[in-house]
């Protein structure tokens, strides 16, 4: 068990921080972050490293004359080369610092069933408790768009709601979130140094990946700030090229973009943690207008008198989405009927499931415990 002082720290990295300037991993820059991480771990602090790059240093090592197609198998046997090389990397760099690490790779399936969810953070909790640094990646090599996390800024926030961390530190190639978008032909502006909640204005401020490198930017690292600040977690978007970036965030140095956890009331539960942010869809329920407003204004469960409309062949236990009117999301739960009952009673009031199903069962759909909806 950590002391009570000690810090756990989830740090992430990307391709286009670790890439330099010819395109391949910079070991030099690989190395020093290694060397940062050892010393946190020496003072107490408890260190896991979310990192990117098996892509690019799987094309590093084939080193053909003309570039890969840019097909999923090829990126995925890229992968494939490149973990191993990668993994070597960093496990030589910690060695150096008399430090041991471990691999990790996830996709997004291992954290949707909630026995492969717990069985991942108790390998991690072990991992730590033997002072063995995780090196998460996503496992390149075989996912695919239906399990994969999409951008390692969301596998890191992910991590650090898995594992209770205390701050999540995503390294980038630029300063920080900045009030109005930088451009090539002007002075960068400074960043926002401070976020006390991400609402709209905060997202507005996000845009695509512009390095041409990696596959997020700073619209995924913002989201994945607020998947960690919902569950308590301080999240920092931080130059990765900056010296000793990591030392003197941990040292309490004002760098880059400092994104506050929210409020205790405000704090998602872990089982509604995982409900909203690991699970995996298995179908949705459309709502009309009365029922959403009630839903998002009172926080009440779901009944199937709100109900117009069903789509998936789930069943009870399974993950599903709430739609308003309009087709979009704003809600998941897990369901306590099959969606052919559900199609039955849509519409209905639950003192008629007796009558129609043969059962009486849950007077809701989605029950409120088992429910996330999102206010803002």
């Amino acid at each position: 068990m950590r002391a009570a002082s000690a810090l756990r720290l989830v740090v992430k990295v990307g391709t286009s921080t670790l890439t330099n300037a010819r395109g391949g991993i910079d070991r030099g820059f690989l190395s020093d972050l290694a060397r940062q991480l050892a010393q946190e771990q020496s003072k107490g602090n408890e260190v896991l490293l979310v990192t990117s790059g098996a892509i690019r240093a799987g094309k590093d090592r084939l080193q053909l004359e003309t570039p890969l197609p840019d097909t999923l198998p090829y990126k995925q046997a890229a992968a494939a080369i490149g973990q191993g090389q990668l993994m070597h990397h960093y496990t030589e760099a910690f060695a150096w610092r008399e430090v041991n690490c471990a691999q990790i790779l996830l996709t997004r399936d291992d954290l949707s069933d909630r026995k492969r969810f717990l069985n991942a953070r108790n390998t991690l909790l072990a991992l730590l408790s033997l002072g063995v640094v995780p090196v998460i990646n996503e496992n390149d090599t075989v996912a695919v768009d239906e399990i994969k996390f999409g951008d390692n800024d969301s596998l890191a926030a992910r991590v650090a709601t898995l594992v209770e961390a205390d701050l999540l530190v995503i390294l980038s190639d630029v300063e920080g979130l900045y009030a109005e978008p930088p451009t090539s032909n002007a002075e960068l502006p400074p960043p926002i140094r401070t976020v006390s909640k991400i609402d709209a204005d905060i997202l507005a401020l996000t845009g695509g990946s512009h390095s041409g490198v990696g596959t997020g930017g700073m619209r995924t690292k913002v989201e994945a700030a607020r998947i960690a600040t919902e569950a308590g977690i301080r999240t920092i978007i931080a130059p990765g090229r900056r010296e000793n970036v990591i030392t003197e965030i941990i040292a309490g140095h004002e760098i880059g973009t400092t994104f506050l956890p929210q409020p205790e009331p405000e704090r998602l539960s872990a089982r509604k943690r995982w409900i909203a942010y690991n699970a995996r869809p298995r179908g949705s329920v459309t709502v009309n207008s009365p029922a959403r407003q009630k839903l998002q204004k009172s926080g009440v469960s779901l009944l199937a008198i709100g109900i117009t409309a069903v789509k998936g062949n789930f069943t009870v236990g399974d993950l599903i989405e709430v739609l308003d009117e309009n087709e979009a999301s704003f809600g998941r739960g897990l369901a306590n009927y099959t969606a052919s009952e559900i199609r039955q009673v849509m519409g209905l009031h639950s003192d008629r499931f007796e009558e129609i199903l043969g059962y009486r069962g849950f007077e809701e759909i989605l029950h409120r415990d088992n429910l996330v909806i999102e206010t803002d």
